[in-house]
């Protein structure tokens, strides 16, 4: 795979709603588009880094100086044999895992069409349909919530994610569980509690929960494996996991139960199989958690999920929850029995907009190869 051009586009997309977790509301979202041509084929990624450095120190900003300053060098020119390699090829650059894998990611779509296979297929996927979740931002009410709530059920979703902070939890979660006592329901604080909060959090114990994910600091493993020994509720951590080293100094230390595999926050599908493999080979359950991604991103979640070990419903829903119009068709879509089948078409398996994308566009940039 010669690697004759990168273009990078920022694309801005308003969100239906807004969306609100412990760190901010999002409405509008600068999104960085990966395009990389080699031998004649295009494939594409998403660059999924928020636009402040509240999930992780990476921005929309900071992603384009490093695709612009450093990765683009570092790759443009080269004759790959796979994608895998790409990680090599980047190695030098510590962190900044999402910009990378914008990268590393559409090259995997460009191998997987040049292969003429769907991408899951040459990632090893084994699930031809994947069961869906939803994760909902934080609402003014319990009684809104539930209200919401009520409509992702019925639109089939396997599994409710809450997101919660200190004085909108308890009471929240509380409401959802008595309307709904059967449904498979978690929460997620994006790091909104410390140690401190050990009692406090005690009480999610009574809510039969599936999960609490990332309750503490983005970047503290061993703080979550005091809180786990004290709850009855499985921890997951979603934050905390940069890599596979990060997965298994977690499962070492009994910091968490579960784990969410973000493709962005581990570098790409190389690294996020690595994560895979071993949280596989400790038999701890895995999911994929999401970013507010665009059909691109959304596409690639898919792909990932059909990997064995992703046996917990993750965060990649339809298109239609988020957008009024994706930039990929057709759009992704839940059937109504909260799934989504693995597409059969060669790469990421969906033809992508361009000119929507062109019409979204705010920023473009293109490195060409010269022989």
């Amino acid at each position: 795979m010669k690697i004759e051009r990168l273009t990078l586009r920022e694309i801005r997309m308003r969100l239906k709603a807004p969306f609100e977790t412990s760190f901010g509301v999002t409405q509008v979202r600068r999104i960085l588009l990966a395009e990389v041509m080699c031998d004649g084929i295009s494939g594409w990624g998403e660059i999924t880094a928020l636009e402040s450095p509240s999930y992780n120190p990476e921005t929309t900003d900071t992603a384009w100086h490093v695709v612009s300053d450093f990765i683009s060098p570092s790759i443009l020119g080269r004759d790959l044999s796979h994608a895998a390699d790409v990680p090599l090829l980047l190695a030098g650059i510590r962190g900044h895992n999402m910009a990378k894998a914008g990268f590393e990611n559409a090259l995997w779509d460009v191998e997987a069409q040049m292969k003429v296979l769907p991408l899951w297929q040459l990632l090893g996927g084994t699930r031809q349909e994947i069961v869906c979740g939803v994760s909902l931002g934080i609402r003014e009410t319990p009684h809104l919530l539930v209200g919401r709530v009520a409509a992702e059920l019925s639109a089939g979703y396997q599994r409710i994610k809450l997101k919660i902070k200190p004085a909108k939890d308890i009471d929240f979660v509380a409401a959802v569980r008595r309307e709904f006592p059967g449904i498979f329901l978690s929460v997620d604080a994006n790091s909104a509690y410390t140690l401190e909060d050990v009692a406090h959090l005690k009480k999610l114990d009574s809510f039969d929960l599936l999960m609490i994910e990332q309750p503490l600091a983005w970047d503290d493993i061993f703080s979550h494996s005091l809180l786990q020994s004290q709850l009855r509720t499985a921890l997951c951590l979603d934050e905390c996991i940069n890599h596979s080293r990060d997965g298994a100094t977690a499962i070492k230390l009994k910091a968490c139960r579960i784990i969410n595999i973000k493709l962005g926050r581990v570098g790409g599908h190389s690294e996020a199989r690595q994560v895979h493999d071993v949280c596989a080979s400790n038999n701890v359950p895995v999911w994929c958690g999401g970013m507010l991604e665009s059909g691109i991103g959304r596409a690639h979640n898919v792909a990932m999920s059909t990997l064995p070990g992703f046996s917990l419903p993750g965060d990649v829903s339809a298109s239609s929850r988020y957008w009024d119009e994706d930039i990929v068709e057709p759009e992704i879509q839940v059937s109504p029995k909260g799934s989504i089948s693995a597409p059969a078409a060669p790469g990421i398996g969906y033809s992508v907009k361009r000119d929507l994308i062109e019409r979204l566009t705010v920023r473009s940039k293109t490195w060409t190869h010269s022989a």
